[in-house]
């Protein structure tokens, strides 16, 4: 099933929110995914599994010894 996921991170506690953010969608780049930034927040679309797979990596590339939070949405009804 293809879906489509917005994905929001906030680094916390960092003066320059920059290196984690491209450190984040570099990961996201890496899989079999479409990546589409904004301003705000970035959609990626692509196999469900996959998607996951790859907000997981992403994730954990940028949250392991520092603080983040990450907001998403999925649906699999939204125009891809």
């Amino acid at each position: 099933m293809i879906s489509s996921m917005e994905v929001s991170l906030y680094p916390l506690g960092k003066e320059s929110l920059g290196p984690d953010i491209d450190r984040f969608l570099e990961t996201l780049n890496s899989f079999n995914v479409t990546v589409a930034p904004g301003s705000m927040s970035t959609v990626i679309t692509g196999e469900t599994s996959e998607l996951f797979r790859a907000v997981e990596a992403a994730y954990t590339s940028v949250g392991e010894g520092r603080s983040v939070v990450l907001v998403t949405k999925i649906s699999n009804a939204c125009p891809v």
